[in-house]
């Protein structure tokens, strides 16, 4: 699973987690017009109802992330979208933990950021064409999860070795996840750019809501 509980990681990965987390959500409210929050807020609840279904796969089990979707619609806004998200996850259903919430939080958002950026610069290769626009989104897609399992794992390596066993099956039943999640995204991005093009970032013009419509 993408959401760490509660007791697990030790002092220093916690702080680092919400030093991150807070940077980040700091930084994309200043920037998130009011606009924009419908926006965030639509991909916060899909995020949210997206972790809630798990599979079983092996002796574990997990659920989609689309933290790479999130990255490249909401550029740096993911972090508060997420930060959401992850809140009510742990509330209401207990998923993750309230303490170790700024790490769950940077570990899913860091790579959302870094999808949403990578993404801007391939949308620019792209000549304007969704189909090649759409396997870039894809690709980000699949990008996310990877990423993310893999801050799981150095999450869990660094807070002791008993837990390395762990983190390295973390990584191994994910890559079912990145491959549907880069199917799903480039699938979910190929439609929007067809129907509201608008509503992620445009060539030369990033993040998505300081384009001029």
């Amino acid at each position: 699973m993408a959401h760490i509980p509660d007791g697990v990681v030790s002092f220093p990965v916690l702080a680092v987690g919400a030093a991150v987390t807070v940077a980040g959500c700091a930084y994309a409210l200043k920037r998130l017009p009011p606009e924009r929050i419908p926006q965030a807020a639509i991909l916060s609840a899909v995020f949210f109802v997206a972790s809630l279904v798990h599979f079983p796969v092996g002796p574990s089990s997990v659920h989609l992330i689309l933290n790479g979707l999130t990255g490249v619609i909401l550029g740096w806004a993911a972090f508060p979208a997420i930060l959401i998200a992850l809140l009510l996850q742990a509330v209401l259903f207990g998923f993750g933990g309230v303490v170790v919430l700024g790490v769950n939080v940077m570990n899913m958002a860091v790579p959302a950021v870094i999808c949403g950026l990578l993404f801007d610069v391939l949308y620019r290769r792209t000549g304007d064409s969704p189909r090649l626009a759409a396997l870039a989104a894809g690709f980000c897609g699949g990008l996310g999860v990877l990423l993310t399992t893999l801050a799981v794992a150095l999450s869990l390596g660094v807070s002791g070795r008993e837990f390395l066993p762990a983190a390295k099956l973390i990584v191994l039943t994910h890559v079912p996840v990145m491959v549907v999640e880069a199917v799903f995204t480039a699938a979910a991005i190929g439609l929007v750019l067809r129907v509201k093009p608008g509503f992620i970032a445009r060539p030369g013009l990033s993040p998505a809501w300081e384009r001029v419509e």
